[in-house]
This record gives C-alpha cells, sequence and structure tokens, in this order.
C-alpha cells in the first residue's frame, strides 16, 4: 500500500474538484483513506505520467504534455510530482 505525504494529500483537498463534482475529502484523513481505497498513484515526473496512462492502455498519443497535464485524473504536486486518480 502507498502511503501518501503531506503535499500528496494537500494538492489532493485543493484540488478534488478538478475531478468531483462534489468534495470526496474534507481533511487530510479523509483524503489519505480515499486515496488509498482508489489506488491513486504518485509518480515523479510527467514521463511516469506518460507510462503510466500506456500501461493502462489509454490512448495518449499526440497529446502534449500540457494537454496531460491538464487531464483531470492529473494533480500536480509542488516539487514536480503527479498524483494520478483515476475516479
Amino acid at each position: 500500500m502507498y502511503e501518501y505525504d503531506e503535499e500528496v494529500l494537500q494538492a489532493f483537498l485543493e484540488k478534488q474538484s478538478q475531478l468531483f463534482a462534489e468534495n470526496v475529502a474534507e481533511n487530510i484523513e479523509e483524503a489519505e483513506a480515499f486515496l488509498e481505497d482508489c489506488m491513486a498513484v504518485v509518480v515523479d515526473s510527467l514521463k511516469e505520467v506518460k507510462e503510466y496512462f500506456e500501461e493502462e492502455g489509454t490512448d495518449i498519443s499526440g497529446m502534449t504534455d500540457e494537454e496531460l497535464k491538464e487531464q483531470s485524473e492529473v494533480f500536480e504536486v509542488p516539487g514536480g510530482r503527479y498524483l494520478i486518480v483515476e475516479g
């Protein structure tokens, strides 16, 4: 099981509305429980975001890095990391 650090949890809390119509978490504990339940993934670079989607069979051919970052499932975390949440 992946452990989510404070930066990841805070980024999700602040940006969860980009993926969900209503908040799914109101605090750090709820955010962590939700991310664990949906097996959200943290990667270290945009290259790893691409690799993740390719492994999942998602067609991202032709997408620019900017378009990839704008996907609702991709949450940018300070420090250059990304959280991928499949809602």
